[in-house]
């Protein structure tokens, strides 16, 4: 038998195995193992019959019977023995590489991964390269690759155990062909690949995934890698020599492993043996020559090995022959490439250039080596495995120093088409200094944010440890006693009710106990800020003076007489009474009319603060009544916040917009209101986030609408409601004169300057630009009158001016003028340029009604009513809105003419609501019923066809103010005479003529006024609210108090020739035509 070695084998994966000495199946997943092998041979029997199998002799398990491909899964380790000393001790002839199977079975990478740098697994040494002795025997290798000649002992022992052994077969082994003319050519992006170093490719071309396993099949592994000079590129062949670098390598493919959604892709480890040049494409064709064939020997090639080694080349001919590989590539429809050796070019190992060369290239790897520890790794392993042989082999030094690089692309390409040693040892150099330079930044980035880090943990950890001992000494705590403390002063200054002091004090000693991590803990010191935040017993020192509120009131307002009188009313009670209870007051008038800013005025007045806050649009019962304390984000209603802020009990609170109260799934805020609009409740108002009662009895709410229609009713109930008409000419020019225009002279910075605005200036304003109920708009356009001025006066001043002069002849781009920059730089002002114009430089401004137009732009209204005359069928009628009073016309036309057979038909248009059509109606039945009476012979109703139409028909109108207007346009229309001129009339009419009481009298008369009548007909019902109104309201017009609507008739159709009324319009029918006869 052969003699035993000391040599060891490390089986790389857990097989399945038979322990035959001990005769114990141990059918199971052994982990690796290392023992001593005596002797290794093939078995085609035993217990595995009919798949390839090898015995393994140990000195340790007994006999091993170990399938082929875990056989050839098995690594060698150079400390214990190496792959060719394992080889020359059985009778297995060569090292049969991975790539030399037929099989294409997956297992873990043989020494690279697709990471970016190739493999650092150990390259075949030069030795590896050397051809084997022809005998199949062998002995234990030297340590370096070197065959040692077996003794005579060996050799008769082995000769003894093979007479009484099974029949052994010597495994074939895969030669590395010297010259391989045409290859298959898989490009590679990024980064080249060098020889001796592995790398995994992926590949997703059915093509070529067929031509590789084809390969395999036919054990002619051989494939050539070439970088793309795209990096994007996504091929997996060379089709064109123009896509890649003509220098590649020359590859062995060992491992290859099915990848992708259900295999659809194909990973496939490759070993590269040398440099190659690629000199065009070509389509395939066959040579000739035969190869084998899958499973046509005696000894069936094994399954592609988990951790395979490359194939060890030869150097005869005869043992490597170009092996045809075409046939099948040209089936495929794949090009292959030319390709010849690329030779290095002697050189001298003893020349210093390269000596030194190698030496700073050592030092270099030593240096990034005691920086990044992967590459330490590598240098480790390619150090132990060359065996100190680095330096002896330049070449292959200065491949490893490109292959551990991350350098630029071109550079490592460069190193790769080097043939001339010197020249690719420098260019490797510089790749590696560049590493290292990278290495040493990296290194120094690392260590900032470390030394930043560790710091900032230090700093950490002092302060707990600060903060411990601080605690320990009593010296400070964590922070809670603070908060504590702090709740506790607030509340010594507050009078708190006993059922609030009750929760306050749960409510701390809840905050006592609980950690400063906890979520309550948050929740519960948010609570306590806002219940000592609310001003418990506070209450400012009010103003009884009435003489004070009086002259103040004046200052801010023109008019409002109803609302300074509510407000003296108030003031005076609580000077009888010493204290002043709360009050809701609605103010309710179109916009403009300063109803907010009454407001404001009514808190200086009594000497309250004051607080805001719009409910316009809002929907959330929450903002009233704030959110419940377990919700994230919690926080109390607007009332709370408003008592937070001011700071008292008693402030004034102005809730804006009521009448625009929004609704929605979140509650309704009308009913939310109802408890806080209320004197009788809110003296323990809740709100859900304070959980305690809150008096708010002694705040003054004021709110404001624009109308009452869409206030719901038990809120309006609860509110004092305080009327404030539009105003009318007079009001407007006094309240521009007195307050509009001096503020706006004043925002205009023309303070100083004779700029003036006439007071025709501002009843044309009024006239033609400005008619709505406020004086907002009045104020916008005095406004833009004086910033007109001022730019007026600017441009005559200075024609010049500007801030930076800037010239743009030339290139239009706006550059700077350096000689003025300069000279506002030393003090002067440049030419052209005014710091402030000058006050005396231009001539005073006046601002008159001839000169409006140039300030203002045209006027808006040309004409103050729409007929100046109005003809039979068309009557004025007053409206009232939200904005204002207006006027209102109604028209009526006949649609044809009258004759014996025409049928009556009345139809209305103009986008009138419910009401105002029953009001149509109405009017239609009591007219042709007055008709009747009145003037009998006259049979216009029975066979007239009316239209009536209310003008401006994009505005919805509705009301039944409307009536006695639409019964005088259908009897003008039917008496065929118009109303007496400038009369306008509004009241409801019912269908026995009684005329009833209507709202807006002061509205309506302004806008009576506005539109220059004489004469308005109210309801006699409506006669107190005529007797209320300013005389300067009423100047000017005459109004006349109908019951019913005969008195309308008479006064309106006073001057209408009843003779010629009585007269039928209708005409007689046409004869008939001679064809109907």
């Amino acid at each position: 038998m052969m003699s035993r070695s000391s040599s060891r084998l490390v089986l790389a994966r857990p097989i399945a195995v038979t322990a035959a000495a001990s005769s114990i199946s141990l059918q199971r997943r052994m982990p690796a193992k290392t023992f001593s092998m005596t002797r290794i041979s093939r078995k085609d029997d035993g217990p595995s019959a009919g798949k390839q199998n090898y015995r393994i002799e140990t000195d340790s398990f007994g006999e091993l019977q170990v399938p082929a491909e875990s056989y050839w899964g098995a690594q060698t380790q150079r400390s214990r023995m190496n792959f060719k000393e394992f080889a020359n001790m059985s009778c297995v002839q060569g090292n049969p590489p991975s790539g030399g199977g037929t099989g294409h079975g997956g297992g873990d990478d043989a020494g690279g991964g697709s990471n970016n740098n190739d493999s650092s697994a150990p390259p075949p040494s030069d030795s590896d390269n050397k051809p084997p002795p022809a005998s199949s025997g062998g002995s234990s290798g030297d340590g370096k690759g070197r065959r040692k000649p077996r003794d005579d002992k060996s050799a008769t022992e082995s000769s003894s155990s093979s007479s009484h052994s099974p029949v052994t077969h010597a495994l074939e082994r895969i030669t590395i062909p010297p010259i391989y003319p045409q290859l298959l050519a898989i490009p590679l992006t990024k980064r080249p690949l060098f020889p001796g170093f592995y790398k995994s490719l992926y590949i997703k071309d059915p093509r070529v995934i067929q031509a590789i396993q084809a390969l395999m099949d036919r054990r002619q592994p051989w494939i050539g890698v070439f970088l793309s000079k795209d990096n994007e590129s996504d091929i997996d062949v060379v089709t064109d020599i123009n896509q890649v670098h003509d220098v590649g390598v020359f590859a062995q493919i060992t491992n290859v492993y099915h990848a992708g959604p259900e295999n659809s892709a194909l990973t496939v480890v490759v070993f590269p043996h040398r440099r190659i040049r690629a000199s065009s494409t070509v389509t395939a064709v066959s040579t000739s020559g035969s190869a084998p064939k899958k499973g046509d020997g005696t000894t069936p090639p094994p399954s592609v090995a988990d951790n395979a080694i490359p194939a060890q080349s030869t150097s005869t001919a005869e043992e490597s022959p170009v092996l045809p590989i075409n046939q099948h590539l040209t089936d495929l429809g794949l090009p292959l490439v030319n390709a010849e050796n690329l030779v290095d070019e002697p050189f001298n190992p003893e020349s210093p250039v390269i000596k030194a060369t190698t030496s700073e290239m050592l030092n270099a790897m030593r240096d990034i080596s005691s920086i990044n520890s992967i590459t330490r790794d590598q240098v480790l392993t390619y150090s132990a495995h060359t065996g100190g042989e680095a330096i002896a082999n330049p070449a292959k030094l200065s491949d490893f120093a490109a292959a551990i690089s991350a350098g630029d692309t071109a550079e490592l390409q460069a190193v790769l088409e080097s043939t001339k040693v010197e020249d690719r040892l420098h260019k490797a150099l510089v790749v590696l200094k560049k590493e290292l330079a990278n290495a040493k930044l990296q290194k120094e980035i690392s260590q900032e944010v470390e030394k930043k880090i560790t710091r900032k943990q230090q700093e950490y950890y002092l302060m707990e440890q600060l903060k411990g001992i601080k605690k320990e000494l009593g010296l400070e705590s964590d922070g809670k006693d603070k908060l504590v403390e702090k709740f506790k002063e607030r509340a010594v200054n507050l009078n708190m009710p006993k059922a609030v002091k009750k929760v306050f004090d749960e409510e701390l000693n809840k905050l006592q106990h609980l950690e400063a991590a906890a979520s309550e803990f948050s929740v519960t010191r948010n609570y306590l800020d806002w219940i000592t935040l609310i001003p418990w017993g506070k209450r400012s020192e009010e103003n009884f003076d009435i003489g004070h509120a009086m002259k103040v009131l004046d200052e801010d307002h023109y008019g409002l007489k109803d609302v300074k009188d509510r407000i003296l009313e108030f003031i005076a009670v609580g000077k009888l009474r010493g204290t002043v209870e709360g009050k809701i007051i609605c103010l309710v008038g179109p916009p403009g009319v300063g109803k907010t800013s009454v407001g404001k005025s009514i808190a200086h007045a009594l000497g309250r603060e004051f607080f805001r806050f719009s409910v316009g649009g809002l929907t959330d019962v929450a903002e009233i009544k704030g959110h419940r304390r377990t919700y994230v984000g919690a926080m109390p209603g607007k009332v709370i916040q408003a008592l937070k802020k001011v700071q008292t009990e008693n402030p004034l609170i102005m809730i804006d917009e009521i009448d625009k109260l929004g609704r929605g799934h979140q509650g309704d805020p009308a009913s939310a209101l109802l408890e806080l609009l209320d004197p009788e409740q809110n003296n323990s108002f809740l709100d859900h986030y304070m959980d305690v009662p809150v008096d708010l009895s002694k705040t003054l709410f004021v709110c404001t609408a624009n109308t009452l229609e869409t206030i719901p009713i038990p809120l309006l109930d609860r509110m004092e409601v305080i009327t404030l008409s539009g105003y009318v000419a007079e009001e407007k020019v006094a309240i521009a004169s007195t307050y509009l225009a001096p503020a706006a002279r004043s925002a205009a910075g023309l303070e100083s300057y004779n700029v003036g605005l006439s007071k025709d200036a501002i009843e044309a304003l009024i006239k033609q630009y400005c008619r709505e109920a406020g004086v907002r708009n009045l104020k916008k356009h005095i406004d833009k009158a004086f910033r007109k001025a001022a730019l007026k006066i600017v441009r005559d001043s200075a024609p010049h001016s500007g801030a930076v002069e800037t010239d743009t002849s030339k290139s239009g781009s706006g550059r700077t003028n350096v000689g003025a920059a300069a000279a506002r730089r030393d003090g002067q002002q440049p030419v052209g340029e005014s710091v402030a114009a000058d006050k005396t430089a231009f001539t005073p401004i006046e601002i008159t009604a001839a000169n409006l137009k140039q300030y203002v732009g045209s006027p808006v209204f040309t004409s103050d009513r729409m007929y100046r005359t109005t003809p039979p069928g068309v009557v004025m009628g007053l409206a009232w809105t939200s904005m204002g009073g207006s006027s209102l016309y109604v028209e009526a036309v006949l649609e044809s003419v009258l004759s014996e057979s025409s049928k009556p038909h009345f139809h209305h248009t103009g986008q009138m609501g419910d009401v105002m059509k029953e009001s149509a109606l109405i009017a239609y039945t009591h007219a042709r019923g007055l008709l009747a009476r009145r003037v009998p012979e006259n049979r216009f109703f029975e066979h007239a066809r009316i239209h009536m139409h209310v003008p401006e028909g994009a505005t919805p109108k509705d009301g039944p103010s409307a009536g006695v207007t639409m019964a005088s346009a259908l009897l003008s229309l039917a008496l065929d005479a118009p109303v007496i001129p400038n009369v306008a009339m509004t009241g409801e009419l019912t269908l026995t003529g009684k005329v009833l009481k209507i709202g807006g009298v002061k509205e309506k008369t302004i806008a009576a006024k506005r539109s220059g009548v004489d004469l308005i007909v109210f309801p006699s019902a409506n006669q107190a609210d005529w007797d209320e109104l300013a005389d300067y309201i009423k100047d000017g017009l005459d109004a006349r108090f109908v019951e019913y609507y005969d008195d309308i008739f008479d006064v309106v159709f006073k001057d209408v020739d009843l003779d010629r009324a009585r007269t039928c319009r209708v005409l007689p029918s046409p004869p008939p035509s001679p064809a109907a006869e």
